[in-house]
């Protein structure tokens, strides 16, 4: 067990990668927990090649979890550079609804005029720490879900639990029964 959770490294690192950089890009970022989730069955699918014997829900979880984490730091990492993007079309937002809408909150101008919200270092570790609960959660699910979709590649691939049994054995046994 131990070598095995020695491999989930790679399958988490590729998986929260991937899902850390979809979530941090502008537009993209509204299907954040679908890519979370997709993270998180992109590690198993990865861990299920790795790994001969059969992954159990535990392994999907802890692979999840850990692709979730992945995922925050990749997330904050990609989000630093598109922070000004992400602040201007926030702004090109608020104008427009400005135009539509006939009372907007008050001091939303000097808002606009700073170029987005003041960022202390506090809400900036509030915002990685709720990040990292959300998307360790999210990559678990994903995780028990890659679990439940690639279990069937298992079978396939030889798993000694499973029976096969071909179906032209099945139709000569039953013939052979009727006629004793």
């Amino acid at each position: 067990m131990e070598e095995q959770r020695t491999n989930m490294l790679i399958p988490a690192l590729i998986g929260g990668g991937v899902a850390g950089v979809l979530s941090a890009v502008p537009v993209l970022n509204c299907l954040c927990c679908l890519w979370i989730i997709g993270g998180g069955i992109i590690a198993v699918f990865f861990l299920n090649k790795d790994t001969p014997k059969p992954l159990t829900m535990g392994d999907g979880t802890v692979v999840g979890i850990f692709s979730g984490l992945v995922a925050t730091a990749a997330d904050f990492l990609i989000s630093i550079p598109l922070a000004p993007i992400t602040n201007k079309f926030i702004a090109n937002v608020m104008e427009r609804l400005a135009q539509y809408a006939e009372e907007m909150p008050a001091g939303w101008e000097t808002w606009l005029e700073k170029g987005g919200a003041e960022v202390s270092v506090s809400l900036i570790l509030l915002g990685i720490l709720i990040n990292a609960v959300i998307f360790s959660v999210l990559g678990a699910l994903g995780g028990i879900i890659g679990v439940s979709i690639f279990k069937r590649d298992q079978a396939r691939q030889g798993d000694k639990s499973v029976v096969d049994i071909p179906e032209e054995s099945k139709t000569v046994k039953d013939s052979d029964h009727n006629q004793s």
